[in-house]
């Protein structure tokens, strides 16, 4: 049943690129467990590629393009483009232009901003959720948000900036090892040339200086220099482009980053928050 299932959620272009990589391998003489040894695979997992019961992933797609692709690009394109289907429905166009943004500042109040995630932290937020989601579609969705990973190393690299808010940093997600490992990782990302990576104290708000109280934000300057405002509300999401709305959310995104604790100090409270996780 689930295999049923499955080829009917497997889209178009999925379809598409299956056929493809039959007829290319037919065409080499080669069977399917033959196929499936030169890029990692079993036999089945190939069939099950080729039928539609099981969509091919980022890995399966990079031997393909090795195997039979022979310089073409086209299964390089479709692992790009499966990529982008993906993503829940709302979040397709940012994540589109989160690939090619120049600078990217982002605030976030209630979880790690998904570019710093583990893959354990972000399986247990993304099969955490509500309402429930099939344990595929839960693969799919954390496979994709580690591939947005490639921001960090592009060439010429984005320039990151992140403000977490501390409750983040204290809010755990699936076990106490999985926070510490993705608590380790926030600081070895923090130390990266092209980031910057702050905390904004819990006690702030006490103090009255908090400019962050209206939620996260996201800030992206795009390859022409055009500046634009991501929000992301629950399961919607709002691209602004209006230049004097995105104007008085850059300045609020300056008051946030000035409250909040400097690139050191933020280093050394995660790495001591990671501490307390063992």
């Amino acid at each position: 049943m689930a295999r049923a299932e499955n080829k009917e959620m497997v889209s178009a272009a999925m379809r598409t690129i299956a056929g493809i990589a039959r007829l290319l391998r037919k065409q080499k003489g080669w069977s399917q467990e033959e196929l499936g040894k030169k890029i990692g695979f079993t036999g089945s997992a190939i069939s099950a590629m080729e039928t539609g019961a099981q969509p091919a992933s980022d890995q399966m797609l990079e031997g393909l393009e090795r195997e039979l692709g022979e310089g073409s690009g086209i299964f390089e394109q479709a692992r790009l483009d499966l990529r982008l289907e993906k993503y829940p429905r709302q979040f397709k166009d940012f994540a589109l232009l989160e690939q090619s943004v120049v600078t990217l500042s982002s605030y976030s109040v209630l979880v790690i901003h998904g570019l710093f995630q583990t893959e354990a932290y972000a399986r247990a937020l993304i099969a955490g959720g509500y309402p429930p989601l099939p344990s595929q579609r839960v693969d799919e969705l954390v496979e994709a948000r580690m591939a947005r990973k490639a921001l960090f190393d592009r060439d010429p690299p984005a320039l990151i900036e992140l403000v977490l808010d501390e409750a983040v940093l204290r809010r755990p997600w699936g076990s106490r090892d999985i926070m510490r490992e993705q608590l380790l990782h926030l600081a070895v990302l923090g130390q990266r040339p092209n980031v910057t990576l702050q905390v904004m104290p819990l006690d702030r708000a006490l103090r009255g200086e908090h400019a962050g109280g209206r939620g996260g934000l996201t800030l992206v300057e795009t390859p022409d220099h055009e500046h634009l405002v991501y929000l992301e509300p629950q399961d919607e999401s709002l691209l602004i482009s209006d230049p004097t709305k995105v104007s008085a959310y850059a300045h609020r995104y300056a008051k946030i980053q000035a409250q909040a604790l400097g690139p050191d100090e933020s280093l050394g409270l995660i790495e001591r928050l990671a501490g307390e996780e063992q």
